[in-house]
C-alpha cells in the first residue's frame, strides 16, 4: 500500500461515508453538503442543489465550530457531509473538520461524480464559492 493510500485510509477512519442515496436523504433531514471542488469542476460537471460552495483553502476557516469566519449555520453537532469529485480530497478535508470539532462531519463516499451517476438532481455549476 502506497503512503497516500495508508493516509487516506488513516483519514477514513471513523467516518460513516454515506452512499449518494443516503446523502441525499441526510440532505432531507438537515445535513449541509458542503462542495469543495475547484470552479472548473463545478461549471464542467454542475453541482448538487442546495449544497454550499466552500473550496478546499477556506474550508477550515468556514467550518471550524468556533471560528470567526464560520457560516452562520455551523455548530458542533451540525451533520456536514464534504464532496469533492471522486471522494478522495474529500475524505481528507472532513478527518481535518473532525479534529476541529465538527464531530458529524463526513464525506460522500465517491464524490459528486457518484452523485450524478446515482442519477440524482444536479443543476448547472459554476457558483460562486463562499469567500
Amino acid at each position: 500500500m502506497s503512503a497516500i493510500d495508508e493516509f487516506v485510509t488513516k483519514a477514513r477512519t471513523g467516518l460513516d461515508r454515506p452512499d449518494p442515496e443516503r446523502a441525499r436523504r441526510l440532505q432531507e433531514d438537515g445535513a449541509l453538503i458542503v462542495d469543495i471542488r475547484p470552479h472548473a469542476n463545478r461549471a464542467a460537471e454542475g453541482e448538487i442543489p442546495g449544497s454550499v460552495i466552500v473550496e478546499r483553502i477556506h474550508l477550515e476557516w468556514r467550518l471550524s465550530p468556533d471560528s470567526e469566519w464560520r457560516l452562520p449555520q455551523v455548530r458542533p453537532d451540525l451533520p456536514v457531509i464534504v464532496m469533492c469529485n471522486e471522494g478522495w480530497a474529500s475524505s481528507l478535508a472532513a478527518a481535518d473538520l473532525r479534529r476541529l470539532g465538527l464531530a458529524n462531519a463526513t464525506d460522500l463516499d465517491g464524490g459528486f461524480r457518484a452523485w450524478a451517476a446515482a442519477g440524482l438532481p444536479t443543476v448547472e455549476g459554476g457558483t460562486p464559492a463562499v469567500p
